[in-house]
């Protein structure tokens, strides 16, 4: 029998039916509640319609008669309230989020500049909004202004952006996965390939070596020096601590977990490098501190280097690239063979085989190597010197 506006009043604690799964549900405490149950995906579920104090019968059954049209559409009650009760973090929240969660199975210099991208290019930008509206648009916003600057940063973001979307969702702070395949779509076509680093030309390096020199020492300068004397990639140079270095022995032990090829490297130092060390030694904040850093603790930015070629006026040109232009100089202007070269850049045989066999590093070798590169990079003459001064603001 279906309730009338009577019995809704004078019913008993118990479920009264009113019909096609509308019910009164009245407690013994003498509350009053509108239930309706249905089926939805297979399970049997109940939904609350409000109190009978304040729900008249013919309304309840209004709103019973709506709630299923929309439940027949697809509408789902139970997760949308859920949706409206979950908390939503920023997309710097996501993304601090993620690195903390995915980071422990990295090594330990890409887990430290994984973060530095984002906190230099994105978090000004999208950091605030919440990490469910960040969509390709958002992302073509982001990476517009520094797409052509600084096009393999850029890509790295990209990916890394596309790493916290996916671990969003996984968590549930996005209901569907997020596609950026778009994105290169709405942005201009690099023309330099991935992975390509330009070089210098081996014969102009000694003229900014010198303009280096003659600029007033800072730490950025002086770590740009180093890694063009010692040929080594800038996150070598960046994290470089004290306790790695044996400055009588003129010698720099690079750990295996800092390194590329995880393999420990040993850099034999040049006369003017181990100048440049003991002047920062006497400078130092602590013994095993990092050697470029003004507080010992904090590493100087992967960009700081390259910020200081761009002030200059030297475009195009990547830190990186440096090393490009060791090879070149070493290839074209010395007899050195090339596996001894490879060896000064810490790379690794592409041949198992001969790598297995080949257990010298030929130390003694690039020593003098790099004594012979030191003594190229000094050779600017002053007049071209003094003709292009570095800019003091670098």
């Amino acid at each position: 029998m279906a309730l009338t506006v009577l019995k809704v009043k004078n019913a008993k604690p118990g479920r009264h039916v009113d019909g096609r799964g509308l019910c009164l549900v009245v407690k013994p405490s003498g509350s009053r509640t509108w239930v309706l149950r249905m089926q939805l995906n297979g399970q049997r579920r109940d939904y609350g319609m409000g109190s009978a104090y304040d729900v008249p019968l013919a309304d309840a059954r209004t709103a019973a008669a709506e709630l299923r049209r929309r439940v027949r559409d697809g509408y789902d009650p139970v997760a949308e309230r859920q949706k409206a009760r979950r908390i939503i973090p920023s997309f710097e929240t996501a993304t601090r989020a993620c690195h903390e969660t995915l980071g422990d199975g990295w090594k330990d210099g890409h887990h430290s500049r994984w973060l530095s991208g984002f906190e230099r290019h994105v978090f000004s930008r999208i950091g605030k909004k919440p990490v469910d509206r960040v969509d390709s648009a958002c992302v073509v916003e982001v990476l517009s202004p520094i797409w052509l600057e600084i096009p393999e940063t850029a890509r790295r973001i990209l990916q890394r952006i596309g790493v916290v979307l996916d671990f969003a969702h996984i968590k549930g702070w996005i209901s569907g996965e997020v596609s950026l395949r778009s994105v290169r779509k709405g942005l201009p076509r690099q023309t330099e390939k991935a992975g390509h680093f330009i070089a210098m030309p081996y014969a102009d390096v000694p003229e900014l070596m010198t303009r280096l020199v003659a600029a007033a020492p800072t730490t950025g300068r002086d770590a740009l020096r180093f890694t063009i004397y010692n040929a080594v990639r800038s996150n070598e140079t960046r994290f470089a601590v004290w306790s790695e270095f044996d400055l009588d022995k003129a010698i720099w032990t690079i750990p295996g977990e800092r390194m590329k090829a995880r393999e420990t490297h040993i850099v034999p130092l040049s006369l003017p490098v181990v100048a440049l060390l003991r002047r920062r030694w006497n400078e130092r904040t602590s013994d095993d501190g990092l050697v470029f850093s003004n507080s010992g603790k904090k590493p100087i930015s992967d960009m700081t280097m390259t910020k200081l070629l761009r002030d200059d006026g030297i475009t195009g040109v990547t830190v990186h690239g440096f090393r490009s232009a060791f090879a070149d100089w070493a290839a074209e202007t010395t007899a050195f063979p090339k596996e001894v070269v490879e060896k000064a850049l810490a790379h690794k045989l592409p041949n198992r085989v001969e790598a297995a066999y080949r257990r010298t590093d030929f130390f003694e070798k690039r020593r003098d190597l790099m004594a012979r590169w030191a003594a190229h990079l000094d050779t600017a003459p002053a007049e071209a010197v003094e003709a292009t001064p570095m800019r003091e603001a670098a």
